[in-house]
């Protein structure tokens, strides 16, 4: 059984992933509006990715016999003003995340709950991973000044990506 405080906190991380789900989408019709095919592909892949993040914590409070509550998702912004802002604003969301993940870890050896902090390494590595990412494409975009042709032919690349569900599999 998973206490009460745990759950709770579980509940608002499952908020928080659907909420960056949602900025997430939010930003692939951004990049679609002003022809960056490749950027709105990595902005819904990552959609789906941060579906299966509060997929993996919603099965996991049921799995521990509490209730996964689902509150309203809050706003997410619409518009930026260049690619680069809004990547910027993905690695700024990234490293919130990851307070987030720790904060919940925080909670979890708080409260001596093991199997808690066993489930959420996974999110903490995955957190690097993300921050990573992020920082890369963030880099890329400054590089070529968030402009010309160095910003279509980092779009070609975005485009690549495709969706691997990273709850699936087992990470080192």
């Amino acid at each position: 059984m998973i206490s009460k405080k745990v759950e709770e906190t579980i509940n608002k991380q499952i908020n928080a992933e659907l909420w960056s789900a949602y900025l997430y989408l939010s930003m692939s019709a951004y990049y679609a509006s002003i022809g960056l095919s490749g950027f709105a592909n990595w902005m819904r892949v990552q959609w789906q990715e941060e579906v299966a993040h509060s997929l993996k914590f919603f099965d996991y409070l049921i799995e521990r016999g509490g209730n996964p509550i689902l509150a309203q998702i809050a706003d997410v912004p619409k518009k930026w003003d260049n690619p680069l802002q809004a990547f910027e604003e993905v690695q700024k969301h990234e490293q919130h995340v990851t307070a987030l993940i720790n904060n919940l870890m925080d909670v979890a050896i708080e409260e001596k709950d093991h199997a808690t902090k066993s489930m959420l390494q996974w999110f903490v590595d995955e957190q690097v991973e993300e921050e990573a990412n992020a920082q890369a494409i963030v880099d890329n975009l400054r590089l070529v000044g968030g402009k010309g042709d160095g910003l279509l032919l980092l779009d070609r690349e975005l485009k690549l990506r495709v969706f691997v569900d990273p709850t699936t599999s087992a990470k080192p």
